[in-house]
């Protein structure tokens, strides 16, 4: 997968910011990587409380009905990515890559599935490696989206049901959007240490079965932030074939 600039890819460590900001922030930048006056980006943050509902989305897959949600603080939201509904939360370092993926010579309109699901892949990669250097063995699973710890790593969970243990349980989340001009928008979340009672609120992915896992279940203390997000980075930078530069803010 070819990135322009150079093989330069910003990434930025923005904080703690809102959802529609966070949204209306990737609409301006992928503008600007589409134009070449930007080189590719990898967002990095944390969200406030909030729920957002991809493409597939169903809403019975949202539990908690809106006077609850208000009770609890959590906002939700209908988004243009793929997948159903995930949580977004502080403790979850969440990364909306904007990078051009299309090849020399496309004339637009939908990125090729091929091209697409590689991406996916290529972001599930990724994650796995990250987790590898902070010590959590993980894995893709087929015929479903996002990273698993494997089902022996979920028996360190303390706070996990025993009988779930001998599942997999999914620690990150994906749901990506392709433009038409082929710039990536959304991306994935990684659970670092969320608080538990807001998985309660949805189904999450639509997966009735799933249990949803954080770095703090299985590590005690968990890594801190600033340690997860430079795995994070480091592996992007190896399984993309970018050189990084760290920044903070816009």
């Amino acid at each position: 997968m070819e990135i322009s600039h150079q093989g330069i890819c910003e990434a930025r460590w923005l904080g703690v910011v809102e959802y529609d900001a966070a949204w209306q922030l990737q609409e301006r930048l992928a503008d600007e990587i589409a134009a070449g006056r930007r080189p590719p980006t990898l967002m990095l943050l944390e969200h406030p409380h909030v729920y957002t509902l991809g493409r597939r989305g169903q809403d019975e897959n949202v539990l908690w009905d809106e006077s609850t949600r208000r009770a609890k603080g959590v906002e939700l939201r209908r988004v243009d990515r793929g997948g159903d509904v995930t949580y977004h939360g502080p403790g979850q370092l969440v990364g909306y890559p904007l990078m051009p993926l299309a090849q020399p010579g496309w004339s637009g309109g939908r990125l090729p599935q091929a091209d697409y699901v590689g991406y996916v892949r290529r972001l599930e990669e990724m994650l796995i490696g990250a987790l590898a250097r902070l010590g959590v063995a993980a894995a893709q699973r087929p015929g479903l989206t996002g990273v698993w710890v494997l089902a022996d790593v979920m028996g360190r969970c303390r706070r996990c049901n025993p009988a779930a243990r001998p599942e997999p349980g999914k620690i990150a989340s994906i749901g990506v959007k392709v433009d038409a001009r082929g710039v990536s928008r959304h991306g994935f979340a990684l659970n670092v240490a969320t608080e538990d009672e807001y998985w309660a609120g949805i189904i999450p992915c639509g997966l009735g079965r799933v249990t949803m896992v954080n770095l703090a279940d299985l590590q005690d203390p968990p890594p801190p932030m600033a340690i997860v997000r430079e795995a994070v980075i480091t592996a992007f930078a190896e399984v993309f074939g970018v050189r990084v530069a760290r920044l903070e803010g816009i």
